[in-house]
């Protein structure tokens, strides 16, 4: 019989800090029950690059779900032609070319703003008061939900992930969530019979051309919510604090050295907003000597596999300078993260240099506390500068 190792953890301290028991689990256990989880962790980089692809063994259709129970079936709890097809129908929403030649524009003018009215203030936390609207703006117009205000469109993303990844089954916590989705609903509701020539590129639009059911249309919309405000908000603000706490990377990027790309995805591997991914087990299958039965729930940890010390040379550190192309940062299989090009560019060609740019002298003005162990980011990050007009 397949030896079954069973790995504990105390819930709060793993939200706080999830790497040491991570590190210990790749080393130990790399496939291991965690029961506060109800779930079988996979630690190691290459077993999760390689098993997230047997989709056959590894489903992403997940019924009992905390994200389909939630939000809905999304493309992301789909495989196979089912996934492909959805996919294929967003595909103009979020493509290279539309990034290029529609969103960045967008992208700019809004970010410009954002730095326009913080300017004088000369301090901030950088999460709430950039990072954050920087995100909203960009995911409004990305979404096509442009009534909502900013601060709406974190509250009720936050609300989502932290139902997702509620797997204590804190009842107040699915209440929010359930609050947020009702809220998405209400501004789809707003939106739905716009003429379509407003925001032709928007993900409504776009799937509404495409013939999708609606339940499949709002359901994508919350999953790009869902992921779509958190990451790049989180993504911006622990770029910089990293940056700012490595002065002479940050100076490498200014003279040309390196780029921001290098810094954003750096981050990206190091500290991993989207640091799991859910999978229910199809059929019988051994990993490591691990036997895995159907329908149990299996947690794909990018986070850990990006910290792996068997695939990076200095794993626990940020370095924009060490090769990180085996990073698995959104995701490695067929569900590689749709929004990738629009994140990258968000982050990478505006958020990043345009804030250097418009405050040189940006310092960090206290501790970053960070939380969460499957979304994970800066909960606030306290700046200055001088102030200027």
């Amino acid at each position: 019989m397949a030896r079954r190792p069973v790995y504990d953890i105390d819930l709060q301290a793993f939200w706080q800090d999830p790497y040491p028991d991570l590190a210990r689990l790749r080393a130990e256990a790399p496939v291991a029950y965690v029961p506060q989880l109800d779930a079988v962790l996979v630690t190691r980089r290459d077993d999760i690059f390689r098993e997230e692809k047997r989709i056959d063994v590894f489903s992403s259709d997940q019924p009992g779900g905390l994200m389909t129970r939630l939000m809905g079936q999304n493309m992301m709890r789909k495989d196979g032609d089912a996934h492909m097809k959805e996919r294929k129908a967003i595909f103009p929403t979020v493509s290279p070319k539309t990034v290029k030649q529609h969103w960045l524009a967008q992208f700019h003018v809004a970010t410009a703003q954002i730095l326009e009215d913080l300017a004088p203030l000369g301090q901030c936390d950088l999460v709430r008061d950039y990072a954050m609207p920087v995100s909203a703006e960009a995911l409004k117009v990305v979404t096509g939900l442009t009534r909502m205000r900013a601060e709406e469109m974190d509250a009720v993303s936050q609300g989502m992930i932290d139902g997702c990844a509620n797997y204590a089954g804190d009842p107040a916590v699915e209440a929010r969530c359930h609050e947020s989705t009702r809220l998405i609903d209400a501004h789809i509701n707003e939106m739905w019979e716009e003429p379509a020539e407003a925001g032709a590129y928007s993900l409504l639009r776009v799937q509404q051309a495409a013939g999708l059911p609606e339940d499949q249309i709002r359901a994508n919309i919350k999953l790009a919510i869902s992921g779509g405000q958190n990451e790049p908000r989180d993504a911006i603000a622990g770029t910089v604090w990293a940056l700012l706490q490595n002065p002479d990377q940050l100076e490498a990027i200014r003279t040309g050295e390196a780029s921001w790309m290098q810094a954003f995805e750096e981050y990206a591997r190091w500290i991993s907003p989207i640091g799991m991914s859910p999978r229910r087990v199809a059929r019988p299958y051994d990993l490591h000597d691990v036997d895995l039965a159907p329908e149990e729930r299996v947690f794909f940890m990018f986070g850990s596999g990006n910290r792996d010390e068997r695939v990076f040379a200095k794993p626990d550190a940020y370095d924009i300078h060490q090769d990180i192309s085996a990073a698995i940062s959104f995701g490695a299989g067929p569900h590689f993260c749709a929004g990738a090009w629009i994140s990258r560019a968000l982050i990478a060609e505006v958020a990043l240099p345009m804030l250097f740019e418009r405050l040189p002298d940006l310092a960090l003005a206290g501790k970053a506390c960070f939380g969460g162990w499957a979304f994970r980011g800066p909960l606030a990050l306290p700046v200055v500068w001088k102030s200027c007009s």
